[in-house]
């Protein structure tokens, strides 16, 4: 299993102003879980996480719009996510 320092979780859309204090934190061996409108920066990540493995719910994404394909980020489902936090040192939730 591989560790993850930081577990950055989002859930606000890009223009909130948190989610560029979130982009902005986001150190090499960080993770960004993207929940609810916070998908909706899939679209945008290449220039905003370039360094952090990037997960977006699945469920979140479809019902936005986003697919697997054309993505940086891997969908995943609810348990999935309780490992993501499993793995990390830290959480911060934005």
């Amino acid at each position: 299993m591989t560790s993850i320092h930081t577990l950055h979780i989002l859930n606000k859309a890009p223009e909130h102003p948190r989610t560029a204090e979130c982009m902005n934190a986001i150190r090499s061996g960080d993770a960004l879980l993207l929940t609810e409108n916070a998908v909706l920066a899939l679209s945008i990540l290449d220039d905003q996480a370039p360094m952090a493995q990037v997960y977006a719910i699945a469920s979140d994404a479809i019902a936005r719009g986003f697919g697997q394909s054309g993505t940086k980020a891997t969908l995943v489902d609810y348990p999935a996510m309780v490992k993501l936090t499993a793995q990390a040192q830290h959480l911060i939730s934005w």
